[in-house]
């Protein structure tokens, strides 16, 4: 099974240079050029989930994004009690993007 670390690595080779940042109102922050973006306009290209084996605490998704624009970045997101409320709706929209 594929760690974090090694998503990470393999996502950034493929393309997905930028980190993107939960904001407030389901918008995502561009690490390429700082834009905020509606995440429901984003579109998901690949989403990997982390579900720890010994502790539900170390449950995580990572998401590769291509922003509106036009930049690629991953955003991650955990889950359960350490999620912010900015996050979960990040998630929410991407999910219906």
């Amino acid at each position: 099974m594929e760690t974090m670390l090694e998503a990470i690595r393999r996502l950034r080779t493929a393309g997905y240079q930028f980190d993107l940042a939960a904001d407030v109102g389901g918008r995502l922050r561009c690490g390429g050029c700082g834009a905020l973006v509606d995440a429901h306009e984003a579109i998901v290209e690949e989403t990997v989930r982390f579900e720890g084996t010994s502790n539900p605490d170390d449950q995580a998704i990572l998401s590769a994004v291509l922003t509106p624009c036009g930049h690629r970045g991953l955003f991650s997101a955990a889950y359960g009690l350490y999620v912010s409320r900015d996050a979960v709706d990040v998630l929410q929209a991407l999910s219906r993007g």
